[in-house]
């Protein structure tokens, strides 16, 4: 008859394997997610582009430059219609200072340049949300998130591992932002 402890660590070895696989598969899922996301943004800035030269206003090039949550761009398929300033992120570029971003953005880049400053690694969503003051339920967890990702997106910030985040090669502090 086999120990009590033996058959609880092949319980907990296949537990482990079961763990490790469905992380390999979710490390695939959020790499092929990225990717689209990618992709959309690039028909959703290209769309952009052409409705703002076919505009017969003629929208400025500044415009053009900011692009929105793809969530938002059907509602806002009229190139003259001002965006939510909350839902602007520019695309980073050299130089471009963390001003171009809203207060909430720009706030968690400098939470994750600290954090790196200190060389205390990437952070987690949660860790934002309890530094931030905030409830860490799920709800607050996961707008953060987006918020990271949105910034992973436009060149702001890495996702070095998933779930955790550092400012990107080259965006530096709130200042020079290059």
């Amino acid at each position: 008859m086999p120990s009590v402890v033996g058959l609880l660590e092949e319980h907990e070895l296949a537990a482990r394997r079961r763990v490790d696989g469905l992380r390999e598969e979710a490390d695939r899922i959020q790499a092929e997610l990225a990717t689209a996301e990618v992709e959309w943004q690039e028909w959703v800035i290209a769309r952009r582009r052409v409705d703002t030269v076919l505009a017969p206003t003629g929208s400025s090039t500044a415009e053009a430059e900011v692009t929105d949550d793809p969530q938002d761009t059907d509602a806002q398929s009229v190139p003259g219609d001002a965006a939510k300033p909350k839902s602007q992120v520019p695309v980073w570029r050299q130089g471009l200072a963390w001003s171009a971003l809203s207060v909430d953005y720009q706030r968690i880049l400098k939470a994750l340049a600290d954090r790196a400053r200190l060389g205390q690694g990437p952070m987690t969503c949660q860790e934002r949300a309890a530094e931030f003051g905030m409830d860490v339920v799920p709800a607050r967890v996961e707008a953060l998130r987006s918020k990271a990702k949105r910034l992973v997106a436009r060149g702001w910030a890495a996702e070095p591992a998933p779930g955790r985040f550092t400012p990107a090669q080259g965006v530096s502090g709130p200042g020079g932002g290059s």
